[in-house]
């Protein structure tokens, strides 16, 4: 009698990270909780939960675990948590806090250290281990408030600065393979037309708000866009393959041109596409 071969071992991935990744203030927070491990136990499903569903539809093997809390930085994460997660992962996707540097907004050097610190100690427990960064996204209440350190300049201008940040960081720390542009996703979203960079003055007709009612967190659009980018940098993969269809964007509740929409955004800002020449996506 034949003895069908075992599955193959599927492929870890940990997510570190803050309010960011764990999709605060929306739906995305606890979204399927259950198909990905906390390490911390405290429910949350978030980006890694969409990015696992994600693979699953793709037809791929990965088992995620995320370690995360709300408002904390790499250097946090590296004092107080970092015995929860010192094992071989195949993949780890770290997220440095919004501005970088609380007390220091723009300044990467505590990235730098941190992820550095990180990676170090992942590679020694795996040597091949996939390790990246995602670089957030501009923040409304930091451009348009009175208060904020990016006041007077862009959405788009905010996202590139806390990229060259990240990018300082990767240039620094041979064992980092790569930065995940979230941030300049949105921006991509924006310059497309698909979504409103201001929502201090209303949202435009047929436009998106990708952030929540804080101008601040994401909101269910801006963290399935974070997932879909994390998705196609990591497994290689196209975010269009899925479509209208792709179960994570229905049950946050896009509708099915929004889905399109940011699926071509991940495809686009994944693969240096003009964003100002994107079409809008046909519905079938």
């Amino acid at each position: 009698m034949a003895v069908e071969a075992a599955d193959p071992k599927p492929q870890t991935v940990l997510f570190i990270g803050n309010s960011f990744t764990f999709g605060a203030h929306s739906p995305a927070q606890v979204y399927r909780a259950g198909t990905v491990e906390d390490l911390n136990g405290d429910g949350i499903g978030g980006v890694p939960a969409l990015f696992q569903l994600l693979t699953e539809e793709a037809g791929l093997n990965y088992r995620t675990s995320l370690e995360t809390s709300p408002g904390k930085s790499l250097e946090w994460h590296w004092n107080n948590r970092r015995g929860v997660v010192d094992r071989s992962w195949d993949h780890v996707v770290m997220q440095e806090y919004s501005t970088l540097d609380r007390a220091d907004p723009g300044n990467p050097s505590k990235l730098t250290d941190y992820s550095g610190r990180f990676a170090d100690m992942f590679a020694a427990r795996n040597s091949k281990v996939d390790i990246s960064l995602t670089s957030t996204w501009g923040r409304p209440d930091q451009v348009y408030s009175s208060e904020g350190r990016w006041k007077g300049t862009s959405i788009e201008q905010m996202a590139l600065d806390l990229r060259a940040g990240y990018d300082h960081a990767k240039a620094a720390n041979a064992r980092i393979t790569r930065v995940n542009p979230v941030g300049e996703a949105f921006s991509c979203a924006v310059v497309a037309g698909y979504a409103d960079p201001n929502p201090y003055d209303g949202i435009s007709y047929d436009q998106l708000d990708l952030w929540t009612y804080d101008h601040y967190h994401a909101s269910a659009a801006g963290y399935y866009l974070e997932a879909l980018i994390i998705f196609g940098g990591l497994t290689g993969e196209d975010p269009r393959q899925f479509g209208v269809n792709e179960k994570g964007a229905d049950e946050l509740g896009l509708s099915p041109l929004e889905t399109l929409r940011l699926q071509q955004v991940a495809w686009a800002e994944l693969n240096d596409i003009d964003c100002s020449r994107l079409q809008s996506p046909k519905l079938p």
